[in-house]
């Protein structure tokens, strides 16, 4: 049941996303102080997923460099922090029960997932996962001794397209914004 659970969490998750976001957007209640304060976790979470992005190379690889050698999860992490901060802008209580309801039932069985998968792809996943927290960051990097020392690649950021999540914030803002100017 949980495999099934899993699989569906993955195939779901970006639609999910595209409905949550809707529903967000009729109940966002912002304002010019909760937006800019958003930006406090909104902007913090944009840099860690385009950091991570220009490290990981997807089934490749098992990145234990950069962002990846402080969580397991920095794309993930970053993705909590963009949807809280604008869970925060929104000024609804409601948004931030659903947001979390929502990262708790796709993301734990999708990252759960994805572990199962690295554990079988790559012999060195246990001692990586020993190592580096699955989600909070630990405070200084982990060393692992056969990761050689990584380097953030542009040509990675490009090749994942993370600069849509800069143009997806950039929408929302400017949603928000228009919002707040048309309520008055």
């Amino acid at each position: 049941m949980a495999a099934d659970w899993s699989r569906i969490a993955r195939r779901i998750r970006v639609p999910m996303g595209f409905i949550f976001a809707g529903v967000y957007l009729w109940l966002a209640r912002p304002t010019l102080v909760s937006m800019a304060w958003s930006l406090l976790m909104v902007v913090p979470g944009l840099w860690l997923r385009g950091y991570a992005a220009g490290y990981v190379k997807k089934n490749a690889e098992l990145t234990m460099t950069g962002p990846y050698a402080y969580t397991r999860n920095p794309l993930y992490l970053g993705s909590m922090l963009i949807a809280f901060g604008f869970a925060a802008a929104s000024k609804s209580v409601i948004i931030v029960v659903l947001l979390a309801l929502l990262f708790a039932l796709i993301y734990i069985p999708v990252i759960r997932s994805e572990e199962a998968f690295l554990r079988s792809k790559f012999p060195d996943f246990d001692a990586y996962a020993t190592s580096v927290p699955r989600m909070l960051p630990r405070l200084r990097p982990a060393r692992m001794a056969d990761s050689e020392p990584g380097r953030f690649s542009f040509p990675l950021y490009r090749k994942h397209r993370e600069y849509n999540a800069l143009m997806g914030a950039t929408a929302i803002y400017a949603v928000l914004a228009l919002r707040i100017f048309f309520k008055h």
